[in-house]
């Protein structure tokens, strides 16, 4: 299913996978996440996901053209996994509703690992 807006020019469709990518790409802006984990369904193994990959690590529903997503995340060593979650809902909440016009019904931050940081 796609995210649809009605316009008086016409229908602005967009794509679950572009959403997915816009929110990749919005958690990974925030400080303390150390990347978009990816699921081994095979071995149940959460991987390390480059950022141009940020959408493979998100799950996007789309129901009564409301949103749903589900962010698999890997965060830093050390920091408040509380902090760093309520930093990625709000980051995430702003960046798809101001950009795409679309409501958001629910976020959730599924934290599937954590990675000590290479101190550089």
């Amino acid at each position: 299913m796609k995210g649809k807006m009605s316009t008086n020019m016409g229908n602005i469709v967009i794509d679950r996978d572009v959403l997915a990518k816009y929110a990749g790409t919005a958690t990974m802006e925030c400080i303390g996440i150390a990347g978009m984990a990816s699921l081994n369904v095979k071995d149940g193994v959460a991987g390390l996901l480059k950022k141009e990959n940020a959408g493979r690590g998100v799950n996007v529903y789309i129901v009564n053209n409301k949103l749903k997503i589900e962010l698999h995340v890997i965060v830093a060593y050390g920091v408040s996994i509380r902090a760093v979650a309520q930093n990625v809902l709000e980051n995430v909440r702003y960046k798809i509703e101001e950009f795409t016009g679309l409501e958001i019904e629910a976020i959730n931050v599924v934290v599937e690992g954590v990675r000590i940081m290479d101190e550089d």
